[in-house]
């Protein structure tokens, strides 16, 4: 199957399990193309801030709104968003293996990088999308039932890549 995701509940949890994951995937030599997410701490935050770095090489782009400590709801900056979207797009005719840091809202509505997505499958590329519990769902009815869950452990979603790759090489 060559649309696989992770899933894992807790804050952040995803996004570590990803963060490893490329590490060692770029150890092993796998061109990459999408994003992983790391989600920045500050003091006079309640919640934290959310940076993705485009692979392979950057840039990182801030996709939360700073509205205030205050702020409740929504701080998706939906144009940063789409400007990360757009590098990878960019990417993918050197890549091996699409990442998408996250399932969110705006794919299960159709926007965000539900076009990268299907860029890459329709080249033949794997693709691996960290899906929140919430959007676990909405991720399954995009994907039609051609989806494999695989399990938050970063040497078995290397092991997948690299069937993958063995599989496309041949």
């Amino acid at each position: 199957m060559k649309l696989a995701c992770v899933s894992l509940a807790g804050k952040g949890r995803t996004d570590a399990c990803l963060m490893q994951t490329v590490a060692l995937m770029r150890r092993e030599g796998l061109r990459l193309a999408g994003t992983v997410q790391d989600n920045p701490v500050r003091a006079d935050r309640a919640k934290c801030d959310m940076d993705v770095h485009v692979l392979p090489d950057g840039p990182v782009l801030r996709i939360s709104e700073d509205r205030g400590a205050q702020a409740r709801g929504c701080r998706l900056d939906a144009g940063a968003l789409e400007a990360a979207v757009a590098a990878t797009l960019n990417r993918l005719d050197a890549a091996e293996l699409l990442i998408v840091n996250k399932f969110g809202k705006q794919e299960a509505e159709g926007r965000g990088f539900v076009p990268a997505i299907a860029d890459a499958l329709d080249r033949g590329l794997p693709v691996l999308v960290g899906v929140n519990p919430l959007n676990h769902a909405a991720f399954h009815r995009f994907a039609a039932g051609m989806v494999h869950d695989l399990p938050a452990d970063p040497a078995v979603i290397v092991a997948w890549a690299r069937s993958l790759r063995r599989t496309r090489a041949a």
